[in-house]
């Protein structure tokens, strides 16, 4: 817990981070003295926050670096001068305040004014690097994919349940959004997800977005049931992972990562490779992961290529699905939603016929789900041949739909909606034996249908 000094201390930053804007607009529209060093009272003994931030943005939780330095000495300057110069010239005078801020630097004094310019860039710069989680842009025309690329400090996820290649943070179509945030903020204290009034807030481990993909050995990672406390087991697309007690694999738990790998991420205008090399000695499990998403050609289609070789001395056994979190333009299920397979739909137990609905190969919402309505349903009824593989989701009130397919056969197949997201997710197995590779690639294909149709 903070200290009283520590709460109060934060709060004014907050405070003043929001009232930045209008700090800058107020200092723009200042009286042409307003740098100058004037005599005025001794100073307090405590020195208010924004004297303080250069010292706070290095020590509070955020690191520094030269070149964020350079970046806040050259925003303070421009922010300085720039507007000194923009006052003076009106009256006549040229560069009066650079030369002034620059005598008060070398003479130790600077105004409070000063000071406060300097403490909104440092803060501004400081606030956007850590808000900012490295992403890259691709597009063939037709569509347009944001994604969030891995990072162990500033990724968008971290958590140890999902893949972290591919993240895929919004695709556009036609204007439509198909993969916006379905939750509106993370906390690191929420287990999986709850319902907040109108928010729902995810856990670390949940807060993903798009065809989010997780690797799991019988629901586990490689290596956990053997694993005794304080040793390791292994997360595909994520890394080694530390088990701390002897407590049963919960997916929604944050797992200490012992050692990530190496990531490699190459960016081409439509397409990028994400490669993940990872080795546990202490298991015995290694492998070499690739995984690209592309949207080569002229289509409005995303491809998910994977590859996963088995470097290590055993035999990987496991199996991967596609949570497919799909918030169709911010659309909640509802009766506008379809959702149609190649196969006769049977479960091992019926939905909730007031929330979901069973009709020969297509699953429908009587309702719009809202509150805290939950659909989760095993669906059965698939072959063994890779065309079963092929699901398609339609809302007829936007117009907009999406089919996917692969390339091997469902071993699994699951629905699970909520208030947001309507998730479809179809699971592959794979038995690689060490030195041999597994190969899957999975289809997106969007498209748009007459509005308003039934």
């Amino acid at each position: 817990m903070n200290s009283p000094d520590q709460t109060r201390e934060a709060g004014t930053r907050r405070d003043f981070l929001k009232k930045a804007g209008l700090t800058t607009t107020v200092l723009a529209a200042a009286e042409p003295g307003w740098l100058a060093a004037k005599p005025g009272p001794a100073p307090a003994a405590k020195l208010p926050w924004y004297r303080r931030t250069l010292r706070w943005g290095q020590t509070r939780g955020f690191s520094v670096t030269a070149v964020d330095k350079m970046v806040v000495r050259n925003l303070a300057s421009a922010a300085v001068c720039g507007i000194g110069r923009m006052k003076y010239r009106r009256a006549g005078v040229k560069d009066r305040v650079c030369l002034r801020g620059r005598g008060a630097q070398r003479s130790g004094r600077m105004t409070n004014t000063a000071w406060k310019v300097l403490g909104v860039a440092l803060a501004a710069s400081v606030w956007a690097s850590a808000a900012s989680p490295p992403e890259a842009e691709i597009t063939n025309g037709p569509i347009r994919l944001r994604l969030y690329l891995p990072d162990a400090k500033t990724g968008f996820y971290r958590g140890t349940r999902f893949d972290w290649a591919g993240v895929l943070g919004g695709l556009q179509y036609a204007g439509h959004s198909y993969y916006p945030q379905w939750f509106q903020r993370s906390d690191p204290s929420v287990h999986d997800f709850i319902d907040d009034g109108a928010d729902i807030v995810a856990g670390p481990c949940t807060a993903i977005t798009g065809p989010a993909e997780e690797f799991g050995a019988n629901g586990k990672g490689l290596g956990f049931d053997e694993a005794r406390a304080g040793g390791t087991f292994v997360k595909i697309g994520v890394g080694v992972l530390r088990k701390p007690d002897d407590h049963n694999y919960d997916p929604f738990r944050l797992y200490p990562i012992a050692d990530g790998g190496r990531w490699t991420v190459t960016r081409r205008p439509d397409s990028i490779e994400f490669r993940h090399e990872l080795a546990d000695p202490a298991t015995g499990y290694a492998y070499e992961y690739r995984k690209t998403v592309s949207v080569a050609g002229d289509k409005p289609r995303m491809v998910l290529d994977h590859g996963l070789r088995n470097t290590g001395k055993r035999v990987i056994q496991t199996s991967v699905y596609n949570h497919n979190f799909l918030y169709l333009d911010r659309q909640a299920p509802s009766p506008d939603f379809l959702l149609t397979v190649p196969f006769k739909i049977s479960t091992s137990q019926p939905p909730d016929g007031r929330l979901a609905e069973v009709r020969g190969n297509q699953i429908a919402f009587p309702k719009t789900l809202t509150g805290e309505d939950r659909v989760y349903l095993d669906i059965q009824g698939f072959g063994a041949d890779p065309k079963d593989y092929d699901l398609r989701i339609e809302n007829r009130n936007v117009g907009a739909g999406v089919r996917i397919t692969a390339d091997r056969p469902l071993s699994r197949l699951a629905l699970w909606a909520i208030r947001a997201p309507l998730a479809i997710e179809p699971f592959i197995d794979m038995n690689i034996e060490p030195g041999a590779e597994f190969t899957w690639r999975i289809k997106y294909e969007f498209y748009t249908i007459p509005a308003g149709g039934k």
